[in-house]
């Protein structure tokens, strides 16, 4: 699957997520034990942004933003424009080349994660499609190590390794399911 697809996919998971946000208070726990659902998806909104000035304007800002301009749908839309537009090949990260494609794999990952925890938040099961979590799983077996832990993600939670790929992928990123 490439790098657009997966974002799509993943994109399109977080929208049925982030629907039912609105029916349930903001102030709710989460699985990402510090954040309520509101900051989760202040901060969802921040990696959307994130994604979106990568792909339209080939460079990412290392401060966060401070204004809301458009829902999540819109800037879901955003993000799927600009890629389709044709991102550049190499996007920087305050003053470090990505490639791209590389960014768009651990947006998806980001995306499709958070999508879970909102949906977990909203008291609705909605498990991460398997194919889509093969491939997620992948790409955050590359991008997470050691040094993440305890500091963006939890320690890995075990599962059988029969377990499903959408089981596997939130435990690999120290989901409790």
């Amino acid at each position: 699957m490439s790098a657009g697809e997966l974002l799509e996919r993943s994109l399109a998971y977080a929208l049925g997520s982030v629907a039912e946000a609105r029916e349930v208070g903001l102030g709710r726990g989460t699985p990402c034990g510090e954040w309520n659902l509101g900051e989760l998806l202040g901060h969802l909104d921040d990696s959307l942004d994130a994604l979106y000035e990568g792909l339209s304007g080939g460079r990412i800002g290392l401060l966060p933003h401070t204004g809301r301009v458009c829902g999540f749908r819109t800037r879901a839309r955003a993000v799927l424009g600009a890629w389709a537009a044709g991102p550049p090949e190499d996007v920087l990260v305050g003053e470090r080349p990505l490639d791209v494609r590389v960014m768009a794999a651990v947006g998806a990952v980001e995306i499709t994660v958070h999508g879970w925890d909102v949906a977990r938040s909203c008291g609705r099961p909605r498990p991460v499609p398997d194919g889509l979590a093969a491939e997620l799983l992948a790409v955050a077996r590359c991008v997470v190590g050691e040094e993440d832990r305890g500091v963006r993600f939890a320690e890995p939670v075990a599962v059988p390794s029969r377990a499903p790929d959408g089981t596997r992928l939130l435990a690999f990123l120290g989901r409790r399911l």
